[in-house]
């Protein structure tokens, strides 16, 4: 039976879902938070999940209307904050993988802060992906090891890659069918799960019924069994 030790998803749908009821977009990003706390206790819970990974911020989405950048910094700065006792209650560890340079100092602030003040949890790691793109991820790994010595390794370029962990699970939610410029290294062996239930819809028990569906998967990893 298949372990999902690492689970990453795409959330994907929250301006949609605000769109949809009638609400600005923002609601539906304020609406995703809550689900990404819900999500990641759940997580917690789950001895087998060690990693869970989330897509939070793209280096894409700063194309975003002015105004809805500038509340998504808020929002993040201000979950993270918020969130702190939450993750120590969970024994939840908390990384940012991307270029946090992007943001302003206040948040990279709060970012660090709540990375060392998590550090010693044991549990589950929660990642956000912040100002990430997989492209961008590769790009800088490789501009780190291009003066390399000797031949650059599988191994080497893994360890410089901002997430050093392969993905077993990969979840997108909203309805479309693709990465976007997710853990396109990490991934490339993950089993991929597309829902349209929307980021703000999703569930602890709409995962579980992913998982489920996932240890029936026969991997083969480019072999026969």
């Amino acid at each position: 039976m298949n372990k999902a030790k690492h689970i990453a998803i795409i959330m994907d749908g929250n301006g949609r879902w605000a769109e949809a009821q009638g609400k600005k977009r923002v609601k539906g990003h304020e609406e995703g938070a809550k689900v990404v706390k819900a999500i990641t206790t759940y997580c917690s819970s789950i001895a087998e999940i060690e990693r869970l990974t989330l897509y939070a911020f793209s280096t894409e989405n700063w194309k975003r209307p002015r105004l809805e950048v500038e509340f998504l910094m808020k929002l993040l700065d201000t979950y993270l904050q918020k969130e702190l006792p939450v993750y120590l209650q969970n024994n939840v560890r908390f990384e940012a993988i991307g270029d946090i340079q992007g943001f302003s100092k206040k948040l990279q602030k709060t970012i660090k802060t709540v990375e060392e003040k998590t550090a010693h949890c044991d549990g589950l790691t929660q990642s956000l992906a912040l100002n990430y793109g997989s492209q961008d991820e590769i790009l800088r790994a490789m501009n780190r090891l291009k003066n390399s010595q000797e031949d650059i390794t599988l191994e080497m370029m893994s360890k410089e890659l901002d997430c050093k962990h392969d993905v077993d699970l990969l979840i997108r939610t909203g309805g479309d069918h693709r990465l976007s410029n997710f853990l396109l290294w990490q991934s490339a062996y993950a089993e991929l799960f597309f829902t349209d239930i929307l980021w703000p819809d999703f569930t602890p028990k709409e995962l579980e019924k992913i998982i489920k569906k996932f240890t029936k998967v026969e991997r083969r990893f480019g072999g026969l069994k």
